[in-house]
């Protein structure tokens, strides 16, 4: 039996699905434009854009390649691209070794 996802994961999800929707109009493409595009069904899409958690990983990255936005997400999600990771990354992180 699957456990239901927690109340702030289903909240991100549907507003990760909100922002897809969003860029989706912006760029002046369909759905069924940008699900062929990422090589997803129109109800996997739709599930997306509704915030459905269950939806893979495989298809958000898709999703966003097809909307040109996966490397700002890969990006966002770096954290040699924060302050604190940068900071944090010299005390906690092991120096490579240099030969």
């Amino acid at each position: 039996m699957k456990r239901p996802s927690p109340a702030k994961v289903g909240l991100a999800a549907e507003r990760i699905g909100s922002h897809v929707v969003t860029w989706r109009r912006l760029l002046g493409l369909t759905a069924e434009q940008v699900a062929q595009r990422a090589g997803v069904s129109a109800p996997t899409l739709r599930k997306l854009e509704h915030g459905d958690p269950s939806v893979t990983l495989e298809t958000y990255l898709n999703v966003l390649r097809a909307l040109g936005r996966l490397e700002d997400t890969v990006t966002a999600l770096d954290p040699y691209e924060t302050e604190l990771g940068r900071a944090r990354a010299d005390q906690v992180l092991p120096k490579r070794v240099r030969r």
